[in-house]
Order: C-alpha cells, then structure tokens, then sequence
C-alpha cells in the first residue's frame, strides 16, 4: 500500500503528521508513504535514519483551516491537497491521508474527478462508539443537501466499510429521523426509506433511528445528511468534553 499524506495538514502540522507517518511505517513492513508537502519544514521534522519507505514530495503552499476551501485551491494551485489528489490521479499512490481542511479535501476530489463509479456524491463518515463496538455516521458534512439517492449511495459505501474495517459480516443500516416510525420525518428521509426497501440492502435495512440510537449500537450504519450528521458529531464531541470536564 502506497499513501500519499498531506503533511501540511493539521493544527500543528507538519510535526505530528510526520512522526505518525514514520511509526506507521515502522509497524507495517507493506506501508509506503509519500509525505506531501514544504520540503525543509517536513524534513527537519524527520528523526535520523528515515525508513527507506517514505518519500518527500514538494510542494510550496498549503491551505489552513480557516480558508475557504474552493477560493483556497484556486488561489495555492501548489497546495499539498492538490498535490495528493494529482498523485492519486496519476495512480502514482494507492490512497490519500489529510487531517487537514475538510472542504478543501472534498473540493480537491471533485476537481480532480475521482468519483467511484456510480457514486453521484462524496460523504464523510466518522466512526462512533457504541455499547455493541463501533459503528460509521455518514455524512457528517460533505454534502448538506442530498437527494434519497445519495443516502442510498452512502448506505451502499458505508456498508462496505463496516464490512471490511469494522468486520461486520452483514452490516445494518438504520436511517436518522426524529422518530421510529416509518412514516415520520421529511420527505427525503420517507423517500429515502422507500428507496433502501425496494433495493438489493433491504434485508439489512432497519428502517428509522434516532439520535439516541447511535451510541446503542441499534445498527452498524447510519446515514443522514451532511448538515445533521454534522450537528449530531459536534454535540457528541461537545458532550464528551463537558462530561471529562465535570467528571475531574
């Protein structure tokens, strides 16, 4: 495996990224990576006698956090995101790795027109803890306004997810509403309920859940725009501070 990372990516880049990139080489004989980004930041950031498995690839810019992510890419045409994604269009990497800005990463696929076939939208699922093991919440901010049949196409990719780095042998997909019953919530989540029963992941279909559900382990999937899925993700971040906070 080949991996191309975005080392100007993060808060405190590119120091953590690199370190990380060089224990994960150091525990997996296979992993190649190509560390993106200013050269002489990255490699003084490098401990001595570098694996022969990592690369640097230059690039001179980089986007930050606060950017706009389309109006960025259009003004640092030699941004390390850009970069990774040119690598993986050139099938010169196998996948990219950024915990750098979220748009820009979205942005820089759709420009570079690295869509799975038949997959009209991109979405970000994040792994939730529950009491049954970890499941996937996807989008949580990709895309904000989907039609029933980008939910089914996150259904169908987060089942593959589940299947093959969750290990859930027949994952179960639950979509998010504000109630159980089938004929609640609006009328992409009715729709998009339709649609999952009358397609091949029927059988693996729960039908609705709510927000109270995820962290039961109710279903190994589940789906929901970007702008809920979002919101949802933020509060379980947000409450998870508060509770160590108030705890110590």
């Amino acid at each position: 495996m080949r991996i191309a990372l975005d080392a100007m990516g993060g808060d405190h880049a590119p120091g953590p990224i690199v370190v990380g990139a060089v224990q994960a080489v150091a525990s997996n004989p296979e992993l190649q990576v190509v560390l993106v980004g200013d050269q002489a930041q990255v490699r003084a950031c490098l401990p001595e006698g570098v694996p022969d498995r990592i690369e640097l690839f230059h690039c001179s810019q980089a986007v930050t956090m606060d950017e706009t992510p389309v109006e960025a890419l259009r003004k640092k045409p030699d941004n390390s995101i850009s970069r990774c994604w040119q690598l993986l269009a050139e099938k010169k990497v196998d996948a990219i790795v950024s915990a750098g800005n979220t748009g820009a990463m979205v942005a820089g696929g759709l420009f570079r027109r690295r869509f799975l076939k038949n997959v009209r939208r991109p979405g970000i699922g994040a792994v939730m803890p529950t009491l049954k093991g970890p499941c996937l919440l996807i989008d949580v901010g990709a895309n904000v306004s989907p039609e029933p049949e980008h939910l089914y196409q996150y259904g169908v990719m987060g089942s593959i997810f589940a299947r093959h780095i969750l290990q859930r042998e027949q994952p179960s997909i639950g979509i998010m509403n504000v109630g159980a019953e089938e004929k609640k919530g609006h009328d992409l989540a009715k729709e998009t309920h339709a649609l999952f029963n009358s397609s091949p992941l029927r059988d693996r279909f729960i039908g609705n859940i709510e927000g109270r559900d995820i962290h039961r382990g109710v279903c190994d999937v589940v789906i929901c725009d970007g702008f809920v899925g979002n919101v949802v993700l933020k509060v379980c971040e947000g409450l998870s501070d508060f509770m160590m906070k108030v705890v110590y």
